[in-house]
């Protein structure tokens, strides 16, 4: 008889160990190491290879036509736009976001659009189906024929999708509520999800339907469970935003079917989650422009240009440690800005403290947000608003100068449809001769000293001033 044999596989990353210990050397998470059992290999026989009987694969070149995906629009313009265009058959989808952000509400919204022209069923195994059922006529959508249940077991699941012949879509909420009871360990862990998952793919990709797993993500903001899942489906998105705002952003991190770094923005109300058309505007309806600290950045969010307005505070640090407050930008980024500012442009922020926010809830990741972080950081150090009618975009280096970055037409195009009349963007050369957008001023900048400069003049005239 063939003895049994256990590892030990930590619960957040799923790092294995051949004995137990209090903390993953992989993730630093601390109790979060557990045994599993595992089935013994057969040892191979004498002269006779491991994995013999196979049968020759085919093999062809790059060269060919390929016929692009068949897509299936839910109706909700902007997850399709996330999607790539819409649900691809047989494709995988996973979504994860904070407790409480909207996942289950924008699938059910998502499921009873699709509902209307086939078959959707909705397998919940975190509520029960009178909860699914007063979530639907808080929406208006109670009159959706959508199929429903409640079920955890993995068994049970596939049993039932197996008969299922007809079946577009199918949703689980979530992953990390299903088990298989021929796995010893409890739902949730690195055994259960990756199993579950597994045999959910199989089972999509053998029957033609479109899965979407739904998934917890972890106090750091990933997806809780095995890295390896990420690696199983073919999306994975993220919905984020803060609970207490009322906008939440989904973004697309990988998409075997389209684009990544693709955006949604979606807006939370009495009657469930409102798509919104036009993300620049509302980002800067409250904004004011005669206060300093305030600059507008031209970013782009995917495919999709948007306007957000970085707002930056200064204030005298009363200890001998100044403070740094970051939201929704990187903070490293902004001790290199810093950095930049008082080596390069003679510009003293050390004995400040310094408070930096990314108005509307977004998390702005890419380096053309430079140029608008530093001049709000000017703006407020001089106490001198910044144009009203004026966009910021540009990347920054350690020597202070400032740096193209891609798909700046889109970016001037955006400003000029919500009114801006001017732009303070690295120099173009000769390329930026042919982006001609009517009614904008391009100021371009070749240093930030530059940008640091225009300041200086008015901080002298309210000086005299006062």
């Amino acid at each position: 008889m063939a003895r049994e044999r256990s590892r030990f596989v930590c619960q957040s990353c799923g790092a294995a160990f051949p004995r137990w210990a209090g903390r993953c050397d992989a993730c630093g998470g601390w109790n979060t190491i557990a045994e599993e059992s595992t089935e013994p290999r057969a040892p191979a026989g004498k002269g006779v290879p491991a994995l013999a009987g196979g049968r020759r694969i085919a093999l062809t070149g790059l060269k060919g036509t390929t016929v692009g995906p068949p897509r299936r629009n839910i109706g909700i313009s902007d997850l399709d736009r996330v999607l790539g265009g819409g649900l691809v058959p047989a494709s995988v989808v996973l979504v994860g976001g904070d407790p409480g952000i909207g996942k289950s509400t924008l699938l059910l919204q998502a499921g009873s659009r699709l509902s209307q022209a086939a078959r959707v069923l909705y397998i919940s195994g975190e509520e029960a189906i009178e909860q699914v059922r007063l979530r639907a006529a808080r929406l208006g959508l109670a009159d959706a024929p959508m199929a429903l249940a409640a079920a955890t077991s993995l068994r049970d699941i596939v049993a039932t999708l197996e008969d299922e012949r007809d079946a577009s879509l199918v949703v689980i909420d979530s992953i990390q509520t299903m088990w298989l009871d021929s796995l010893e360990s409890a739902p949730g862990t690195v055994a259960q999800v990756r199993a579950c998952s597994a045999e959910l793919i199989r089972l999509a990709k053998s029957r033609g339907f479109a899965l979407v797993l739904v998934g917890h993500v972890t106090k750091e903001g990933t997806l809780a469970g095995p890295r390896v899942l990420e690696h199983m489906v073919d999306t994975v998105l993220y919905f984020e935003g803060d609970r207490g705002h009322q906008f939440r952003i989904l973004r697309a991190v990988k998409n075997r079917f389209g684009a990544t770094d693709e955006i949604g923005v979606f807006e939370m109300t009495s009657e469930g989650l409102a798509e919104v058309l036009n993300p620049s505007a509302l980002f800067l309806a409250e904004r004011r422009g005669n206060v300093s600290g305030s600059a507008v950045f031209a970013g782009i969010e995917g495919t999709r240009p948007i306007l957000m307005e970085v707002q930056a505070l200064l204030s005298p640090s009363p200890g001998g440690g100044p403070r740094r407050a970051v939201v929704g930008w990187d903070s490293a980024r902004l001790s290199m800005l810093l950095a930049v500012l008082e080596a390069r442009c003679g510009l003293s922020l050390s004995a400040s403290d310094i408070y930096l926010n990314i108005a509307g809830g977004l998390r702005v990741s890419e380096p053309a947000a430079d140029l608008a972080v530093a001049a709000a950081l000017v703006s407020a150090a001089c106490d001198v608003p910044t144009d009203a009618a004026s966009v910021y975009f540009g990347e920054v280096g350690l020597s202070g100068e400032i740096r193209q970055v891609g798909q700046a037409e889109a970016r001037l195009k955006e400003a000029a449809k919500l009114g801006f009349r001017s732009a303070y963007l690295p120099a173009m050369g000769e390329r930026g001769r042919k982006i001609l957008v009517e009614e904008m001023r391009l100021s371009e900048l070749g240093h930030l000293s530059d940008l640091v400069q225009k300041f200086m003049p008015e901080r002298a005239k309210r000086a005299q001033r006062g």
